[in-house]
């Protein structure tokens, strides 16, 4: 009996202790094509042709330019800042990310895309978890998907930036700002 008794406290130790090692899901960036495909047109709320207009769908195209090429020397950064890690870390959504974390369909020519301020797309892109998530009945959090804050603008549009001016969130908020349409 006393074996028994030992043997199932081992044993429910060890799923505890699994338990709290288990990694968190890692959600895998998919792309802009993966968004554009429910959040285009008007009756979507024009959400894909508001980012594809903004600063932010132009973020990497931006580095090319002779301005861009000047700032980087200025810098202390070589070579193009289109193949610089200290330029696309904020200028390419999920740069940073470990390579099995990024689909195929995911493109450094889309700069910053839905996926960098929404989070990795990968488990909340189908219509049904978007259908559930709007409907309340799962959260967005537990599919990857993010609410930005001023803290995650932040790691891009801080004083390390060479072209540093103060951030103003709530400014920000209104330029990229894409409400969902009502639907009814």
């Amino acid at each position: 009996m006393k074996k028994i008794s030992i043997f199932m406290l081992v044993v429910f130790l060890v799923g505890v202790i699994a338990t709290g090692f288990a990694q968190a899901p890692k959600f895998k960036y998919v792309g802009v094509a993966k968004c554009k495909m429910c959040h285009k047109g008007e009756k979507n709320g024009n959400i894909f042709e508001i980012w594809e207009k903004n600063s932010h769908a132009k973020a990497y195209a931006t580095l090319a330019t002779e301005e861009s090429k000047a700032i980087a020397q200025k810098a202390g950064i070589k070579g193009d800042p289109q193949q610089a890690k200290e330029c696309l870390s904020c200028h390419v959504t999920g740069y940073d990310a470990a390579a099995d974390l990024k689909d195929i369909s995911l493109t450094m020519e889309e700069g910053i895309s839905c996926e960098a301020c929404h989070g990795p797309g990968s488990a909340y892109k189908s219509l049904k978890v978007m259908k559930d998530i709007t409907a309340g009945t799962v959260k967005g959090a537990d599919f990857g998907l993010v609410t930005p804050d001023k803290n995650l603008c932040v790691k891009c549009h801080n004083t390390k930036s060479p072209t540093y001016k103060e951030f103003k969130f709530e400014e920000a908020v209104k330029k990229f700002h894409h409400p969902l349409p009502k639907k009814g």
